[in-house]
């Protein structure tokens, strides 16, 4: 195997969110670079914009580099190797850079972002499947912006997994060593109670059990939380873990996965954040995405922004790499090179640590 930096594909995210200037900003890090080989797909106009805005704001002084294949990429630090799909017009981009400082575009979901955003997702997609990259990862997207576009996706999560022919799948998110795999996402809380079921939650067990052993945890721990308050103290409170959770963690046993729970959802996150848990199987959105934010983000309320926005956001189960911010399209930010790009940085290391070994 060649211990060559793998090329890892970077999604410019919406076009009037943040995405382009985190970009910038974190590949103005180069210990980037000493762990992959960055590439991004997305729009020249957005991303000179960006430039702009990063030098006025940040001091940043990058370069782009056109390239139409990731074999054309030069991959140094000063420089950002760029796929531009020349979807954006320069004149779409409000010019605030008069303004000092700079004003936020203040443009919201629109389908042209949408169209944009989704169209830098198909092609690093493409370029994934071909080979011609070893990791994916995207800046945020608005899932009203791509349905206004007409593309009916309920996220980055919907659209890889069709795009790349996966059934079983889940979304994984990390702070350091603190990780929720999902049972379910973007439904309905009404939805999501009935999507806990036995099949679905094994699943999503051993789906958990083999992320860990692929970043080197032999022997991992995996907590699954129940639904219902207190676990539903034993059908008091609901019956999902009695005829749904608690079958499949036994189910999970006798494969040799050591899963544990049901566990109380108040209690079990404190755990897994000492370390007791390697990994925690969350059954909705909220009850994974609360506990990661609460520790991943911090909010400044001098400034009323975001001091820190830490963690990442993994699809696992696809046959490539894909990692993505924690965090939304800032369209509040967008344009003034305020928005804090760590989530980014983090995202690519990530994606850089699991594509190595697909060089």
């Amino acid at each position: 195997m060649r211990m060559e930096r793998p090329i890892v594909g970077i999604s410019m995210g919406d076009p009037f969110g943040n995405g382009p200037e985190i970009t910038v900003k974190a590949l103005n890090d180069p210990e980037v670079y000493k762990t992959c080989r960055p590439l991004v797909v997305g729009d020249r106009s957005c991303m000179e914009y960006a430039l702009a805005v990063s030098r006025k704001v940040n001091g940043i002084d990058l370069k782009l580099n056109l390239v139409e294949s990731p074999a054309q990429g030069r991959y140094e630090y000063g420089t950002i190797d760029l796929i531009d799909l020349g979807i954006v017009p320069k004149d779409k981009i409000p010019d605030t850079l008069a303004e000092d400082p700079p004003k936020a575009f203040d443009v919201g979901p629109c389908a042209l972002g949408g169209e944009a955003a989704f169209q830098y997702v198909v092609k690093v997609i493409d370029l994934a499947m071909k080979k011609e990259i070893q990791a994916t990862v995207t800046n945020a997207l608005s899932k009203e912006a791509i349905n206004m576009a007409g593309h009916h996706y309920s996220g980055h999560t919907e659209i890889y997994a069709e795009y790349t022919g996966t059934k079983k799948y889940a979304m994984m998110l990390a702070h350091h060593d603190f990780r929720v795999v999902h049972v379910s996402t973007h439904v309905s809380l009404r939805e999501a109670c009935d999507r806990v079921k036995k099949a679905r939650v094994l699943e999503v067990i051993e789906i958990a059990d083999q992320v860990c052993r692929d970043m080197g945890i032999e022997h991992p721990k995996v907590a699954v939380a129940g639904l219902n308050p207190h676990c539903g103290e034993n059908g008091l409170f609901g019956r999902e873990e009695i005829e749904e959770i608690k079958p499949a963690i036994d189910a999970a046993k006798a494969e040799g996965i050591d899963a544990i729970g049901p566990c109380p959802p108040d209690s079990v996150f404190s755990q897994a954040i000492g370390g007791w848990y390697d990994i925690v199987v969350v059954m909705y959105h909220d009850q994974g995405h609360i506990p990661i934010k609460t520790v991943g983000f911090v909010y400044d309320r001098e400034k009323q922004s975001w001091k820190a926005v830490e963690g990442v956001n993994i699809t696992l189960g696809l046959p490539i790499v894909r990692v993505s911010v924690d965090h939304g399209t800032g369209y509040a930010l967008a344009g003034t090179g305020t928005s804090n790009e760590l989530s980014l940085v983090n995202s690519i290391a990530y994606a850089a640590s699991f594509g190595k070994n697909r060089t």
